[in-house]
């Protein structure tokens, strides 16, 4: 018998204000997955509807039920944060206490004069706050003359580096990325992310290419369920980003994706066996284990692609797509699999701003045979792992 933690994380689908957004810079009114369905007049998501996420809220077009197949809430975070890091880590069982640093006037002139050193670049555009998309079209033609990098923060704890790869090699952007997140730690900068953007001008527009983003994570200070697993002989698929997020940490398997179609995809064939994990397995990683594994699955359109965008006609449509593909996975969840629906903070798309939202988020449990039940609100994302821990040992 093999018992099964399937989590997916739709990325940013937030379900309203934590009530200390304030004092990260939000209005009360986020709530981005109400907000989203409010401008497109309601969502076509019948299995997430079964599943009881219209029982967790009133949100437009999606149904509630008096039947519904799983467990539903609403998650608090305990973490100061609102980010993607903190939010995967809380996930896994690690509650950020202290909050990374944020650069809202750009980086120190000594991180930036030591990463222009370290990676012979010649030097640096931007340096300052920006949306991604907005930055490389203000910046490419100068990007283009001076060939210099385009570094970048957000309201995120975020060192971004932007290139156009058919000028700089994407094999030197990564070892620039490498760079910055070694001089990171090594200044004690406390910063969650070093992001490779790279862009290519297609149809003479400056287009980033979502396969070839990189994500470099400070490492986990703690343990996650993810180690519990690993440690035990265990395989932990990481699809998508996850393997970035945990710097590879609690990790045996791993696999990019560049959508989130290709990540649901993926994560139907890590449920059917048929994924090629000997393609995918970490050097080293022996399995002795096999009566237990976590597949995990990080969405990362919603957010990328439209809650940075402000289109929330584009996230309600990634929702919808989402909910297509749950017609395949949820028959493939059995007795002994758990099926994790959740997210990881927010990102409203209707509010001003670009940036991330402190925000609830909500959390579907599914599993053939499961007691259908409202649970309610509950402090802290990291109920996940304890329910995972308690699931598989």
């Amino acid at each position: 018998m093999k018992k099964r933690a399937i989590i997916i994380v739709i990325d940013s689908m937030g379900i309203g204000a934590m009530p200390d957004c304030e004092d990260f810079g939000d209005i009360k009114e986020c709530n981005t997955l109400r907000n989203v369905c409010a401008f497109n007049h309601g969502l076509n998501v019948p299995n997430l509807s079964s599943l009881g996420l219209g029982n967790i809220q009133d949100f437009e077009g999606i149904d509630k039920t008096t039947s519904p197949l799983g467990q539903y809430g609403t998650l608090e975070e305990k973490s100061k944060g609102k980010d993607t890091t903190t939010g995967h880590w809380e996930i896994a069982g690690l509650v950020s206490e202290k909050p990374f640093s944020t650069f809202p006037n750009g980086f120190p002139k000594e991180l930036i004069d030591k990463f222009v050193a370290k990676t012979n670049c010649g030097g640096v555009l931007a340096n300052r706050p920006a949306s991604g998309t907005a930055i490389i079209e203000e910046l490419n033609e100068e990007h283009h003359r001076t060939k210099y990098p385009i570094v970048y923060t957000s309201a995120d704890s975020v060192f971004q580096i932007a290139v156009d790869t058919d000028m700089i090699p994407l094999e030197t952007l990564y070892k620039w990325c490498k760079i910055a997140r070694h001089l990171l730690d090594e200044g004690g900068y406390n910063t969650a992310r070093v992001i490779a953007r790279p862009y290519k001008i297609i149809d003479g527009k400056p287009t980033r290419i979502s396969k070839d983003r990189r994500d470099y994570s400070m490492k986990p200070p703690k343990a996650t369920v993810l180690d519990k697993v690993k440690n035990a002989g265990a395989k932990v698929i990481g699809i998508g980003k996850i393997e970035d997020i945990f710097s590879k940490a609690g990790i045996t398997h791993a696999i990019h994706t560049g959508s989130n179609r290709e990540g649901l995809e993926l994560t139907i064939k890590a449920l059917e066996g048929n994924l090629d994990l000997e393609k995918i397995k970490y050097e080293g990683v022996n399995i002795t284990d096999d009566s237990k594994e976590i597949i995990f699955t990080n969405l990362v359109d919603t957010d990328m692609l439209f809650g940075h965008r402000n289109n929330a006609e584009g996230y309600g449509k990634a929702i919808e797509e989402i909910d297509v593909y749950l017609t395949q996975i949820l028959p493939l969840i059995g007795e002994d699999d758990l099926l994790i629906i959740t997210a990881d903070h927010g990102c409203d798309p209707t509010v001003p701003g670009t940036d991330h939202t402190r925000e609830k988020v909500p959390v579907l449990y599914y599993s053939k045979g499961i007691e259908p039940k409202d649970l309610g609100v509950t402090i802290g994302f990291d109920s996940i792992a304890n329910r995972i821990s308690d699931w598989l040992f």
